[in-house]
């Protein structure tokens, strides 16, 4: 096959900036990232990204089922070329962000995730599976490498937030590679990392929305106190928001941001029981 640039060339393909468009094209990593997802010829791959189709012709060498989402239309001609052969894989031109997950996964049975995320919709597109995803497995990702950091992060570290916790709740998250800004073309600002998270592990809580708006609320302001933040996000009095951190056993002058994803946990629970967040 013509080399991936060549193959955009031809088509006459505009990269988009409005896309975060940052293609692969070294068949070693590719090769590498699909077995970092654990990818074997009985896993079904869900792709976010398909862009060029590199990735994605790798995927389908070696899985089951290959199902990728790819925003921009005008990259059809370019993987009719490049996924030309490819049996097993099917396209879906549109956003994934408004696709139905539940009729997806419906369709797909278990399956994992494996793509070189478009920096744009990082986030968004990650915290559907942790948040909504109901049959997927896990979750291999290229993100940019300040992203990895805050995705795996420690309590009490500046890149610990919300997005760390959220992950936690579900599983385990660490990254398995690193990669240079080098090996993509158009060629980004930033360097890159490859990240697993395996939903597996995690903690129970007594209600998702309330860990959620707990967690929401624990990053309020990271400079303010959790009780401060308890007293703007809840409207309660002081000495009530005192009474819920004692409940939680959480002593005066904490900051949400110390307390790691376990312990947002149970205060949540605790908040919940009390009568917070229920509708």
């Amino acid at each position: 096959m013509e080399a991936y640039r060549d193959i955009l060339q031809k088509h006459g393909f505009a990269f988009k900036k409005a896309f975060g468009q940052n293609f692969l094209g070294d068949s070693n990593l590719l090769d590498a990232i699909v077995k970092d997802a654990g990818v074997g010829r009985d896993t079904t791959v869900l792709e976010i990204g398909t862009g060029a189709g590199a990735l994605t012709r790798a995927l389908s060498k070696a899985a089951k089922r290959v199902l990728s989402y790819e925003i921009d239309g005008t990259l059809a001609p370019v993987l009719s070329e490049t996924l030309a052969g490819c049996e097993n894989t099917e396209v879906v031109f549109g956003d994934f962000l408004k696709a139905d997950l539940k009729a997806i996964e419906e369709d797909l049975g278990e399956y994992t995730v494996c793509a070189n995320l478009p920096y744009y919709v990082t986030t968004p597109v990650l915290l559907r599976f942790v948040e909504e995803a109901k049959k997927c497995r896990s979750v291999t990702v290229m993100v940019q490498e300040e992203v990895a950091a805050r995705f795996s992060a420690r309590e009490n570290t500046p890149a610990y937030g919300a997005v760390t916790a959220a992950i936690a709740h579900r599983g385990t998250c660490r990254t398995v590679r690193k990669v240079p800004r080098t090996l993509f073309f158009p060629r980004p600002n930033v360097d890159s990392a490859v990240v697993r998270i395996d939903f597996t592990g995690g903690f129970s809580v007594k209600s998702e929305r309330a860990f959620r708006e707990t967690v929401k609320l624990a990053f309020l302001s990271r400079r303010k106190t959790l009780e401060n933040n308890v007293i703007n996000a809840l409207h309660v009095s002081r000495e009530r928001a005192k009474e819920l951190l004692s409940l939680a056993g959480v002593g005066e002058g904490v900051r949400g941001e110390t307390l790691s994803p376990a312990r947002l946990g149970e205060f949540s629970d605790v908040l919940f029981g009390e009568g917070f967040f229920r509708t």
